[in-house]
């Protein structure tokens, strides 16, 4: 039974559950007595009645308390209350390895570093006579001081303690009835044959478990599959798992010498000493990959960056006589040459800048000859611009004024690049000259592609469908195809294929589906089919490449898109795709391929008092997209998006208990979620059955009747889409939302709840206004607009705007009003968190501006992100702020990708 929040044990109060470890379930508390926060493990009492369980949770006890090590999680006390038993630990801030493998592989240097960790600290406890034997990703926490060695809940002294039984271990895992087979089966993919045979485990059985989670980490893939509990256990006694290499190109022989030894059937043939598995890891990390130094701080960085351009560039050299002969098959699937893999970083101490969308992707482009690569990426600075990486150097060099770049294509002969910034198509050359405005855009513009014929074929928004503009710059004028912008669906992604007059587009043209790709032609309106796929396409080699869900797949098409001469064949898998429709992926006619994975972005939501103290988590570390305190504050709601399907939904966390409701599970974006002023509704945005973003309100309980309160009618009667809802008034009557418009960009709407549900128009200009909020009082709006060249804080009358206050000055984004009205916040564009004095009745006055304290949240202006909430009493806020991940992004680059459909 789980302990409810203010339960005392001891000096220990419990705060809430945050999981299950071993024999127990583990809670976050607070130790009354040195005002600092616990992990407290309680022992079940399905266990607590065993003697034999309950000795051996004692056990644990001992053992730990006999480490000392940094990269094991040491505890601090142990006690019984009541007949409830309790053994208290540091409380870690992190993700443990199993939920960071959920998203895939880790960095092959991330992944020695964390191996050779986890080996050092089995080292430290083998020599005291410890064995885990429980080694597994889940009992792994990886943190900002590196990894965490958990839960020595089966770890056993030499001596008189018999070894752990299946059934004993089937006790444990079948404590939680609805989970019995995922807990059988996490713990039976690491044991050692002779575990699995019921045999005695000896140190040895460790070496085999990290040797698995070495093979999980660099793959992505555990080396021993099954459905069940038997399957899993034949496959660890009789199968061998394919060399690490082949899943993992860029690991060399050693790495698969070395987990091969680790998963010898045969204890006496594996490694004898865990210490010579970590001398091991140590010399594959200094010979076979960039070097990292302890701690793997950001000093490092740099270094590892030039480490693997180096790779980069051999990597190159090893494959140019390869290249050379791929270019003239007809055939490149016959080519016998094998792939190369590496990977290209953002610059040191930058990140890859994320588009404007829910779920984000690195944006990148190929050029066609496969010489170099383009990308979006910011500095420490926060300033983002395009990066030119030529395969052939090792760093890549920014490109003067391409400042808040987008989307980059390639001209066909690989000399410049289009690519959309300030509300505008532009093109810059490669030899360095200054940028060239072509056309205007907005900035919910969906891609672009350069022709052999010198035009450019791109959309400025999500409604004006497909323009062309001569690549020289000039009038831009409609492309009409077949299911355009005349029927409500909306194209996006062009690309050219080779004859110069047909492209590949995507459109969303079907109730509830993520996207079809068509061919069309600028020289006919009539589009024709091609294939489903969620996110972009594109074509080389003779293959259409695109993706379904998050596996990249490749068919054979004639060049001319007329037609398929084959089935799909999946390529990679755990490719990124965003929510607007964009795959991150981009080919050569080289045989080059570039992609990313799903860009997790990564934080974790957390209090902060006025100062800026860091309070207590709130939620861990995922993808949040927005979020917004019930009245009462006693509960959550967000917006997350999940790691497998790469969708955002919509959960409820109560803050009292810490239990999570999923209120929603499309495949599709449901984000932007609004409680009512009584709490018991909430409005979300969702794009089921509609190219347009629709409005639903639902009772925040889930039970009950749904109801789309904005729907694709209203949009279209009142010329606007892509709806966006941020606030509700304190009197129930309006939901504040800022949507698109073809000719004005991002405009501030009311959606009225009561009577006539007639879209209101509350602001407007050629610019943008987002993020609105209505005073307490319904009387005014604050909302942000670009209107003078950056986003600044503006205040207006509501509904009807009669005078208008500014309110920042030197940039200001997220305006929020305090329960009471006297207080307006918002962030200045360093990302410092700041109060305005207001008053709101009779008439509206600005007072007092003061910095509050400078947070880490993004100085980039997202219509559909939100980092940040205020409590009524305005003490204390609670932020989505980014984590210190070692888990960098990466660029992978296959050079020779056709050779990957052969295996």
């Amino acid at each position: 039974m789980a302990l409810a929040p203010g339960t005392r044990l001891g000096p220990y109060e419990v705060t809430v559950q945050i999981g299950a470890g071993g024999m127990g379930e583990v809670y976050r508390a607070r130790d009354t007595r040195l005002d600092r926060t616990v992990a407290i493990k309680v022992l079940s009492t399905e266990v607590a009645g065993d003697t034999d369980l309950r000795s051996r949770f004692e056990g644990e006890a001992r053992a730990v308390a006999a480490l000392d090590h940094p990269h094991i999680c040491g505890i601090y006390d142990v006690g019984s209350v009541d007949g409830t038993h309790y053994l208290v630990m540091p409380h870690l801030d992190g993700q443990t390895l199993a939920t960071r493998l959920e998203k895939g592989p880790l960095p092959f240097d991330q992944a020695l570093k964390v191996a050779t960790e986890i080996a050092d600290a089995l080292d430290k406890a083998h020599q005291q006579g410890i064995t885990h034997r429980d080694l597994k990703p889940a009992n792994i926490m990886l943190t900002k001081t590196g990894a965490k060695l958990l839960d020595f809940g089966l770890a056993k002294l030499r001596g008189p303690a018999a070894p752990i039984s299946m059934s004993g271990m089937t006790r444990l895992a079948t404590a939680t009835p609805q989970t019995t087979q995922g807990t059988i089966l996490g713990t039976v993919q690491y044991m050692a044959p002779e575990q699995v045979e019921g045999r005695e485990a000896d140190a040895r059985s460790d070496i085999w478990a990290l040797g698995a989670v070495v093979y999980e980490m660099a793959t992505g893939q555990r080396p021993f599959g099954g459905d069940s509990p038997a399957s899993v256990m034949g496959a660890i006694l009789k199968d061998t798992p394919p060399a690490i290499s082949t899943r993992q190109p860029v690991a060399p022989p050693a790495v698969d010498h070395l987990v091969e030894r680790c998963l010898a059937k045969d204890p006496d043939e594996r490694w004898q000493h865990i210490g010579d598995v970590r001398h091991q890891l140590e010399w594959v990390a200094s010979g076979a990959g960039p070097r990292t130094t302890k701690g793997g701080g950001r000093d490092s960085s740099r270094q590892m960056y030039i480490a693997w351009g180096v790779a980069s560039v051999l990597a190159i050299l090893v494959v140019a006589a390869s290249l050379t002969l791929l270019a003239p098959r007809s055939d490149p699937a016959e080519t016998d040459s094998q792939p190369v893999v590496f990977s290209v970083y953002p610059p040191p101490r930058g990140t890859f800048s994320n588009p404007l969308a829910t779920v984000p992707a690195p944006q990148f482009a190929m050029s066609p000859d496969g010489r170099q690569l383009v990308f979006v990426a910011a500095e420490a600075n926060g300033i983002a611009r395009l990066w030119l990486r030529p395969l052939g150097t090792a760093e890549a060099r920014p490109l003067a004024g391409t400042e808040d770049a987008a989307y980059p294509f390639w001209s066909p002969d690989s000399r410049s690049i289009g690519f959309f910034a300030q509300r505008a198509l532009k093109r810059i050359d490669t030899s360095g000259a200054a940028p060239q405005v072509l056309s205007e855009a907005t900035i919910n513009m969906r891609g672009g592609a350069w022709s052999s014929s010198g035009e450019i074929l791109f959309i400025p928004d999500t409604q004006r469908g497909l323009l062309r503009v001569p690549a020289s710059g000039g009038s831009a004028v409609p492309v009409k195809i077949a299911g355009g912008v005349d029927s409500g669906v909306f194209p996006r992604w062009p690309l050219f294929l080779p004859d110069g007059r047909s492209f590949l587009v995507q459109m969303r043209d079907g109730p509830g589906q993520g996207g079809n790709v068509y061919v069309g032609s600028l020289d006919e309106s009539h589009a024709t089919h091609v294939v489903a796929s969620d996110w972009g396409a594109q074509y080389s080699q003779g293959f259409l490449l695109y993706l379904v869900g998050t596996t990249l797949m490749a068919r054979p098409l004639i060049s001319d898109g007329s037609a398929s001469s084959g089935d799909a064949v999946p390529l990679r898998t755990d490719v990124a795709g965003t929510s607007t429709g964009y795959g991150a992926f981009s080919v050569s006619t080289t045989g080059i391929i570039a992609y990313a994975n799903p860009m997790r972005a990564v934080s974790e939501m957390r209090w902060f008092d006025r100062t800026g103290r860091q309070l207590d988590l709130v939620a861990p570390s995922a993808n949040y997209s927005d979020f917004r305190l019930s009245p009462d504050e006693t509960r959550v709601a967000y917006s997350r998006v999940d790691p497998m399907t790469q969708a955002a939904d919509v959960w409820i966390l109560d803050l009292r208990g810490g239990s999570l409701q999923r209120l929603t599970s499309d495949p599709l974006t449901e984000a932007s979620v609004l409680w009512s002023p009584a709490g018991d509704q909430l409005v979300y945005r969702f794009n089921r059955g509609s190219p347009n973003v629709q409005l639903k309100r639902v009772a925040s309980t889930g039970v009950g009747d749904e109801e789309v309160v904005l729907t694709d009618a209203m949009l279209l009667a009142s010329q606007h889409s892509n709806s966006v809802p941020t606030d509700w008034s304190s009197d129930g009557a309006f939901v504040i939302y800022h949507a698109t418009t073809p000719s004005t960009g991002f405009d501030l709407w009311a959606l009225p709840l009561r009577g006539e549900r007639k879209p209101v128009l509350v602001a407007q200009t050629p610019f943008n206004e987002l993020h609105g909020s209505i005073s307490p009082d319904s009387r005014w709006v604050a909302y942000e607009s670009d209107q003078s060249g950056r986003y600044e804080v503006y205040v207006q009358a509501f509904p009807v705007a009669k005078e208008r206050w500014t309110i920042s000055s030197g940039g200001g984004s997220q305006p929020r009003w305090s329960r009471d009205g006297r207080e307006l916040l918002y962030l200045q564009s360093d990302g410092t968190l700041t109060s305005v004095t207001t008053q709101t009745a009779p008439s509206f006055v600005k007072g007092t501006q003061v910095p509050l304290f400078k947070t880490r949240l993004s100085t980039t202006v997202n219509p559909y992100r939100l980092g940040y909430v205020p409590t009524a009493d305005g003490r204390r806020f609670l932020m989505s702020v980014p984590i210190d991940d070692e888990d960098r992004t990466a660029i992978t680059v296959v050079v020779n990708w056709p050779a990957l459909l052969k295996r």
